[in-house]
């Protein structure tokens, strides 16, 4: 009986080995192929003639003749921030910008630098101060921005420029966003800007690219972000869903597991050293 088995045992054997072999390509091709449309997808549309020759040329002008208008400000801004906070006066930061290019965003300090007894940070909540808060209810903290336009880091008017951490856990129709240059306000900004699920402000984000750019399109948005600043609409507090990091929101509705927020967090960690080691 059992040589009379022998020779299926041998039949099944080769064609679950078959199977596997088989599953293995396909499963290659699918990656192979997923690579080749996220190359696709990092391409932008084809440029509309504002996009392409006016919308650079425009963006410096504005930013130029902005750090010109409000100079006076940004110089009093400067001198309370050194006053009450200390220096430096600026704070920067590793951002993700067009082509996922890390690049050095640059705001006015919020924060002071307090630390507990074994020379950690203190939670950003404690260490925000009330002449922090009102900085950023006015979005007055991020007037230095301007200087990133000037140097064609960002835009005026783009998706906004996240965390590098925030970057690696993005799905590769999300991180589409990086295809275009980041700006100082953008679509998800006057959909709700923190007071919108992670989901919903990446959405926002594509979205403003699949539809075409447009100076119409910019001018709304610009115009649309002063109201929304005067009313200080969509300014929420740190226990709103978008306070937190993209990885940390993912990992406490269950989306990922730890070790791939570790893993993940890791990568941005390698991704940031690269740049620091090299220049901007």
């Amino acid at each position: 009986m059992n040589k009379f088995l022998k020779p299926f045992f041998k039949i099944a054997g080769c064609i679950t080995v078959l199977s596997t072999m088989v599953a293995g390509v396909a499963f290659i091709e699918e990656r192979i192929e997923e690579l080749k449309n996220y190359g696709k997808e990092l391409k932008h549309k084809t440029y509309g003639v504002y996009e392409k020759f006016i919308k650079r040329p425009l963006d410096c002008f504005l930013s130029t003749g902005a750090l010109i208008v409000f100079s006076p400000i940004l110089a009093v801004i400067a001198f309370l921030v050194k006053t009450k906070l200390g220096s430096p006066v600026l704070f920067t930061q590793e951002r993700p910008g067009k082509d996922e290019k890390i690049f050095k965003l640059y705001k006015f300090r919020t924060m002071t630098d307090a630390r507990d007894e074994n020379g950690e940070l203190l939670p950003d909540d404690i260490r925000l101060t009330k002449f922090g808060k009102a900085l950023r209810a006015t979005s007055l903290d991020e007037l230095p921005e301007l200087i990133n336009i000037v140097k064609g880091d960002m835009a005026v008017v783009g998706p906004r420029p996240l965390l590098v951490r925030d970057m690696v856990f993005m799905t590769l129709e999300q991180r589409k966003r990086h295809n275009v240059t980041p700006g100082l306000t953008g679509l998800a900004q006057v959909n709700g800007r923190n007071d919108i699920l992670w989901e919903d402000k990446l959405v926002y984000d594509v979205k403003y690219i699949d539809d075409g750019i447009t100076f119409k399109g910019d001018v709304k948005i610009v115009l649309d972000t002063v109201m929304k600043v005067f009313k200080s609409e969509g300014i929420t507090e740190r226990d709103m869903v978008t306070a937190m990091d993209l990885g940390d929101y993912l990992l406490h509705s269950g989306v990922i597991k730890q070790n791939e927020y570790e893993k993940k967090q890791l990568e941005a960690k390698e991704l940031i050293g690269k740049c620091q080691i090299g220049d901007f």
